[in-house]
């Protein structure tokens, strides 16, 4: 499952994180790192961008790069 499938509430650990180059290092330089756990916690209107909560902070992401994070354990 990746991190733009979870629903509005829904946590999950980030198992890994996808991408390539520049793109990857942003995401990881964010936070998002594997064993991090991370909640969906507001979608836009037409469903992109997505907010996650992680680290105690929120964060805004493309669903294209959301995308990228495989997520497990989803609660």
């Amino acid at each position: 499952m990746t991190l733009d499938e979870l629903k509005i509430g829904q946590s999950a650990v980030i198992l890994s994180v996808g991408g390539t180059g520049l793109l990857r290092r942003r995401l990881l330089d964010m936070g998002l790192t594997p064993k991090t756990t991370v909640m969906l916690r507001k979608v836009a209107p037409l469903g992109d961008p997505i907010e996650v909560e992680l680290r105690g902070y929120e964060l805004t992401l493309r669903r294209e790069d959301a995308g990228k994070i495989q997520v497990g354990g989803v609660k």
